[in-house]
């Protein structure tokens, strides 16, 4: 579904570059669940952006579902994300002026679908969201904004989800609930889901997990266990 090839991405000139991707190669078949780690500055959030068309790697190809969209045009790019990609951002993006259940219909709003009410309701209730539908952005707390975003890229069943510390700002039982939709949307609606974490637990839920260190692939795991993960990243230490 998703496929990077020879992707190197760099930020700045000059002796104060910083290179996070260093010709990663690495492909997400359709219907897995794939869980990315390693240390801050590994490259995992520039992996995820580049893979996403949100970011333009210097060197390399990026292709979705075929399509190489390094190729693409901002506004090819747009529709791309918007019918085929969804996103879970750490930062949210959520419209401030909207309130929850605005900002997690208005992706199939603006494609000009009309929402699928009984979908959204389930997937706020399972998230937690239940009676704050009718809130904004600053009425919530920072672990009720991220629910909503995770709701918003659910919701239109995206080919591909793109996921960044989605339990992140969320308690435990929470972040059990997120995992349980991400493994579902794998395994009863085919999508393919590339997650960030830095929990083993989490990436545990996962098919396959890979290892960034200094913007390469160091280490793939299959069948990943939240032990054989936890000892993985201890040897490194």
């Amino acid at each position: 579904m998703v496929l990077l090839d020879g992707v190197t991405r760099t930020y700045g000139t000059g002796p104060s570059a910083v290179t996070a991707l260093r010709q990663v190669g690495v492909g997400f078949p359709r219907g897995t669940f794939t869980a990315v780690m390693g240390p801050s500055g590994s490259g995992k959030s520039t992996l995820l952006q580049c893979a996403a068309g949100l970011d333009r790697p210097q060197a390399g190809v990026v292709r979705v579902a075929g399509q190489d969209i390094t190729r693409l045009g901002e506004k090819e790019l747009a529709v791309l994300r918007r019918d085929r990609i969804g996103v879970i951002f750490q930062a949210f993006n959520l419209v401030p002026s909207l309130t929850a259940w605005q900002n997690v219909i208005l992706p199939g709003r603006l494609a000009g679908r009309r929402p699928d009410r009984a979908r959204a309701r389930e997937i706020m209730h399972r998230v937690g969201l239940a009676g704050r539908e009718g809130h904004r952005p600053a009425q919530l707390s920072g672990g009720q904004q991220q629910r909503v975003a995770i709701a918003r890229a659910l919701l239109g069943r995206p080919e591909v989800l793109f996921a960044d510390e989605p339990t992140g700002a969320l308690d435990r039982s929470a972040g059990q609930e997120v995992l349980a939709l991400l493994r579902e949307a794998v395994d009863e609606s085919g999508q393919t889901v590339v997650m960030v974490t830095h929990d083993p637990e989490a990436a545990a839920r996962a098919d396959s997990v890979l290892f960034l260190t200094d913007g390469r692939i160091t280490d793939v795991m299959d069948r990943p266990s939240a032990d054989r993960i936890g000892a993985l990243l201890g040897g490194r230490r």
